[in-house]
């Protein structure tokens, strides 16, 4: 028989990330953010690989990344407004935690469940926040996929990505509840 965790399960049902626009401080110490980190790495991860690796931004690198980004996009020949937008995930956050896809050779996992299980790390990591009582985001924009924005901003290597930006912070409103999809139109029972 199933042991169930009712507690587990009503958190899961009831999740929901907060826009990292209004999260703010405090933001959590390291030895508040590393239990998070602990939990994100349990991922299930198909051939022990760890294809995933974490950088946490606090402080002074976030005006950095978002100068960098501001420069980037008018390198780029962005408007003004997707300039600003890939810019301002920066500008409004006080801590983020970048979730960097590792692809490791491996003639047993294909690239695609490497890049699965980072995509997990994300959400693992998210959920442990809010778990905890934290406000957080999953985010990634225009810098995250740019090669020449995250190895200069990030310091990644050819076989590294984004998978994705968790913005952790102190939440200064409750958003409210969106739309939810509609279970009968996207699952299929197959009985025989």
């Amino acid at each position: 028989m199933p042991d169930p965790n009712p507690a587990a399960m009503d958190f899961m049902l009831s999740r929901r990330s907060r826009p990292a626009k209004t999260l703010q401080g405090p933001v959590p110490s390291r030895d508040e953010l590393e239990p998070l980190l602990t939990a994100a790495a349990r991922t299930p991860d198909h051939g022990k690989l760890e294809p995933w690796r974490f950088i946490v931004l606090q402080g002074q690198a976030m005006d950095r990344l978002a100068t960098l980004a501001q420069a980037r996009g008018a390198q780029l020949g962005y408007d003004e407004e997707k300039t600003t937008k890939g810019a301002a995930q920066f500008l409004i956050g006080e801590l983020a935690v970048v979730v960097v896809e590792v692809q490791k050779p491996s003639e047993k996992v294909p690239a695609i469940e490497q890049t699965y299980s980072a995509g997990a790390v994300c959400l693992a990591l998210l959920n442990a926040a809010l778990a905890s009582g934290w406000g957080a985001n999953w985010l990634s924009g225009w810098p995250s996929h740019d090669r020449e924005f995250i190895e200069a901003g990030f310091g990644l290597g050819l076989h590294e990505s984004v998978a994705g930006i968790i913005h952790i912070g102190t939440e200064k409103t409750v958003p409210p509840e969106r739309p939810r999809p509609d279970l009968s139109a996207i699952t299929s029972w197959v009985d025989a």
